[in-house]
């Protein structure tokens, strides 16, 4: 009578084997339901931070990049003005629309002041159609936007503003040109929600525009000698003044740097 065998137990699963194989990341595509579609990386455009809701147009980015540009232009002009406002204020007016060089050129009496206060008028509405724009197109968006990383009060603030830009449309937009503590990024894109059309827009930014910046130039000639007295004086202290700003915005931009990299070593 034959022996039995012995019964071996099974082998086990080799570490090497393709079915214990730990899974690396990456190493195969995963897939989103039953029809087996591979999940992609999201795209630059669909970050939660920006304005827009899906892929940006045309238009979408034309504001986008406007907005940019106006970041950096203003950031470039601030050690600047202090040095224009005297040096140039017909170029100052020019690039700005700056209120300070439409008084100097009064004050001054200035050769070249009514070609400093056209270009000034122009200068001054040469961004904020950017922002009616945006309005138009992300509603909210943008100052959602603006306001990312800002204070609590500040959401609070900029909220009951942006309920009184669209509860009085265009008295609200004549006095956010006046020279008041109302920033035109909150103003102009409440205005546009609220369904403002361009021609009102316009009109009311152009009339604003020349009623406000004519008012500089008339101030300045009506003050007269004590004011260039004052000018002259800020003329000779200009250039340490730009410096001085230089120096603000350099440690201010490196201040802010630092705090981002300790921020994101923590998380």
């Amino acid at each position: 009578m034959p022996e039995p065998r012995e019964a071996h137990p099974a082998e086990p699963e080799r570490p090497d084997a393709p079915s214990a194989e730990p899974e690396r990341p990456g190493a195969r595509e995963t897939t989103d339901g039953a029809d087996g579609a591979t999940d992609t990386p999201a795209e630059w455009w669909d970050d939660p931070r920006m304005p827009w809701k899906g892929k940006p147009g045309r238009w979408d980015l034309v504001c986008w990049f406007g907005i940019m540009f106006m970041g950096v232009f203003a950031l470039v002009m601030i050690p600047l003005r202090a040095y224009l406002v005297v040096a140039n204020p017909v170029l100052q007016a020019a690039l700005t629309g700056s209120r300070s060089a439409l008084v100097v050129l009064g004050v001054t009496d200035h050769p070249l002041w009514g070609l400093g206060l056209v270009l000034g008028i122009l200068s001054y509405l040469k961004f904020e159609w950017v922002y009616f724009l945006a309005g138009r197109l992300w509603g909210r968006g943008l100052i959602d936007m603006m306001l990312q990383g800002r204070s609590r009060r500040t959401e609070r603030m900029v909220d009951r503003l942006e309920g009184l830009a669209r509860r009085y449309g265009v008295p609200a937009l004549v006095f956010s040109y006046l020279p008041l503590p109302l920033p035109t990024w909150v103003v102009t894109p409440a205005v546009a929600i609220a369904g403002m059309r361009w021609r009102t827009w316009w009109i009311t930014s152009i009339l604003c525009a020349v009623v406000l910046q004519c008012g500089w130039v008339a101030l300045g000639f009506w003050l007269g000698e004590p004011a260039r007295v004052v000018v002259e004086a800020y003329a000779r202290i200009s250039g340490y003044v730009a410096i001085g700003l230089v120096v603000v915005v350099l440690v201010t931009v490196f201040l802010r740097q630092s705090r981002q990299s300790r921020a994101a070593a923590r998380s």
